[in-house]
């Protein structure tokens, strides 16, 4: 067990293979006296319908769009997109030391549900499922224009995780390049194929089940675990059993999966403390640069900054802004706690 090994008792590094980082662990920090708030709060209850909200149906949106009154998913292209599909070709250098180029992309605002009281862990089984489906359909789309390299899923959950709006949604940014993270992982995933012969994720996968001290959640599909290398003190990883590269290699069955555990790993997060947890969650997938990148393995990041309760979270300030990410509660401890709740 690796408890029982001494230096995971002490200040220790470990290895991130995704990124090819090292992360320091201080659990003996988790010993320190806390002298703030660590009550819970009760999940706000929103109504179905608010005449505010600019994404539920049939109001209007802040440019002066109105939304159709849908009645299951919705999609439409961000109105203050970061990225615009027109905006290309422009290059500044400076001594290859000061350089700028002109970046394209599209950026969709993908509505789960038109119920504004709902969430992912308390959307109908079905309605999640239509969730996974447009995603799929998406990443099909947006990869098909032939400038685009990259399709990023993701959601930010709560409003200290940037989300302004309780309306159930996600976005999707389409870029022109492949992005900084994405790219990391990519690199590190074919180094090690082409080092080993194997999937570093099918590797690590394998390890976990065998040593199952950080595993959260799992059905036939996907598992959900905290990754031995995890920053944010309740991060998981999302990782499929099946070796494929993107949501679109997904079996109907691998999608309702997916979808199961999303809702089962979010009402986890909600039990913790009480709370409509925060969070950042995206998916790691394959780029649509019209390359096979076999080594890649499809997953998800949720990175949640939510420390000893609803009062109390992580910051990167000081040291790991300036030197290394660096966490206090050890991986298996946080698994430990989002496995032992009873959901």
């Amino acid at each position: 067990m690796i408890q029982d090994q001494q230096i995971f008792l002490q200040p220790h590094r470990r290895w991130n293979p995704l990124t090819r980082e090292w992360v320091l662990v201080s659990p003996h920090r988790a010993r320190r006296p806390w002298l703030g708030q660590v009550e819970k709060k009760a999940a706000p209850v929103r109504a179905s319908y608010d005449p505010s909200c600019y994404l539920c149906p049939g109001n209007e949106r802040a440019a002066g769009h109105r939304n159709p009154a849908y009645d299951a998913t919705f999609v439409f292209d961000n109105d203050f997109a970061a990225l615009l599909p027109e905006n290309e070709g422009a290059e500044w250098n400076r001594d290859d030391l000061l350089m700028a180029k002109g970046e394209r992309g599209i950026c969709r605002v993908v509505c789960f549900s038109p119920d504004h009281g709902l969430s992912v862990p308390s959307l109908p089984p079905d309605a999640m499922e239509r969730v996974v489906d447009v995603w799929t359909d998406e990443y099909n789309t947006l990869g098909a224009f032939d400038w685009v390299q990259s399709v990023q899923i993701f959601e930010n959950r709560g409003e200290m995780m940037g989300a302004s709006n309780p309306h159930p949604h996600c976005q999707i940014w389409a870029n022109a390049s492949v992005p900084v993270e994405l790219s990391k992982e990519l690199a590190a995933q074919a180094a090690y194929r082409g080092s080993r012969g194997r999937c570093l994720l099918c590797d690590v996968l394998a390890l976990e089940l065998d040593a199952r001290e950080r595993i959260v959640e799992e059905n036939e599909a996907f598992v959900a675990l905290v990754p031995f290398w995890a920053v944010w003190p309740f991060e998981t990883l999302v990782v499929a059993r099946r070796h494929f590269g993107a949501i679109p290699d997904m079996s109907a069955s691998e999608r309702r999966q997916l979808a199961g555990l999303m809702q089962a790993l979010a009402r986890r997060y909600d039990s913790l403390f009480d709370v409509a947890f925060p969070y950042s969650m995206g998916f790691h997938q394959r780029p649509t640069d019209g390359q096979s990148h076999p080594s890649f393995h499809f997953h998800a990041h949720y990175y949640p900054p939510l420390l000893r309760s609803a009062e109390v979270r992580k910051f990167m300030v000081g040291y790991e802004m300036l030197a290394n990410p660096q966490r206090d509660i050890t991986p298996e401890s946080a698994a430990e706690r989002l496995r032992s709740l009873q959901v």
